[in-house]
């Protein structure tokens, strides 16, 4: 079984344990609900709680989805001064799990990431765009296989408040938020197998923070 795999069975165990426990109230675990306070400020990116993954067409006749699993990054946000948003993701381009090691190993190969030459994804914003109050597009530079090119994700809050029923170091102040963008995999060099993987690929990225500054 895959160590990601694992990790997360183990997070659900403890979690599960901690309701048993005491820990975490019950009453904490049966009443979902977002939280709607203020995101602002800094934060440090929780890589367990946050996931970068695509979904790429295949053979034409289906849909192949894969996920990187190292994630790391800050992002700061200000609701009264959009201009001072700031978001870096590094991602382990090594990482990469597409549920069927033969392929992954391919994928993180030199026709594809080149992981060994290119080991690191990263996105650095340039500016920010509110659309309504929890929404917006994120501008900025996306460097993947070696090559920077500029993309727009388009971001949706998901919530943010204060989470004391985690333990360290996944409670606190926290913000979450979805990111989707579409980039072409020959822009970035990766044209390989074009006849039988689709040139379109559609990226998701699903962030939880830790506010670390106000």
């Amino acid at each position: 079984m895959p160590s990601s795999r694992i990790s997360a069975l183990c997070r659900a165990a403890l979690v599960s344990g901690l309701v048993s426990a005491g820990l975490v109230p019950l009453a904490h675990a049966a009443r979902y609900h977002r939280l709607t306070d203020s995101p602002n400020g800094t934060y440090r990116v929780d890589p367990n709680h946050s996931l970068a993954w695509f979904t790429i067409g295949h053979a034409g006749v289906a849909v192949v989805v894969g996920r990187f699993d190292k994630m790391s990054g800050t992002y700061t946000f200000d609701s009264a001064a959009p201009s001072r948003d700031t978001v870096a993701i590094r991602i382990a381009a090594s990482s990469i799990d597409t549920d069927f090691p033969m392929r992954d190993h391919d994928l993180r190969g030199p026709d594809f990431f080149n992981v060994r030459e290119f080991p690191t994804i990263t996105f650095d914003s340039t500016r920010f765009m509110p659309q309504g109050a929890r929404a917006g597009l994120l501008y900025g530079r996306l460097t993947l296989h070696g090559v920077t090119r500029a993309v727009v994700f388009h971001v949706r809050e998901i919530g943010a408040g204060e989470v004391a029923a985690l333990p360290k170091p996944w409670g606190g102040y926290l913000s979450g938020y979805e990111a989707t963008t579409t980039i072409r995999r020959s822009a970035f060099g990766m044209a390989a197998y074009a006849g039988m993987i689709a040139n379109r690929v559609h990226l998701h990225v699903n962030i939880e923070g830790v506010r670390t500054a106000r």
